[in-house]
């Protein structure tokens, strides 16, 4: 077999590896994810911050280095900005997104996984019990016999 031939034949067996796969699906997913937040974020707590000040928080700025200035395209002429509101949204997102994934994901799977431990649990007690009855039955079998 070429080293070609042996090459595709072990970038297929890592393409159908099923960790890959997963790894595929979660990559998918989590972009989704990440659009329905972002989305949630401009759409609903930006406007909340608006309240407060501007729907935008991009547009929360300080001078660093002056004179600062900004011509109408919104681009820096002059000047040094620190975009901190850029940077307020972007830690509200993951604020949120990890709020989400903690609450809709990670909590009702913890929950799951104890009660699915606790029955395994209770099933290997039972089982244990079994094994301890069916020696008694055994060795009364035994003396009877």
């Amino acid at each position: 077999m070429s080293a070609v031939r042996r090459g595709m034949k072990g970038f297929k067996e890592f393409l159908l590896r099923g960790n890959v796969v997963d790894l595929a699906v979660a990559v998918v997913i989590g972009a989704a994810f990440t659009t329905v937040i972002n989305a949630f974020v401009k759409g609903v707590i930006n406007p909340l911050v608006g309240v407060f000040g501007t729907k935008d928080l991009s547009v929360y700025k300080s001078c660093l280095k002056g004179p600062c200035e900004v011509d109408a395209a919104g681009n820096v002429t002059s000047g040094v900005y620190i975009l901190w509101g850029s940077v307020l949204s972007a830690a509200l997102t993951f604020l949120i997104t990890a709020a989400v994934v903690y609450f809709l994901l990670i909590l009702p799977m913890n929950h799951f996984m104890r009660k699915r431990r606790s029955l395994e649990e209770e099933a290997l007690e039972a089982e244990e019990k079994e094994v301890v009855l069916l020696t008694e039955i055994r060795d009364a079998l035994v003396r009877r016999g």
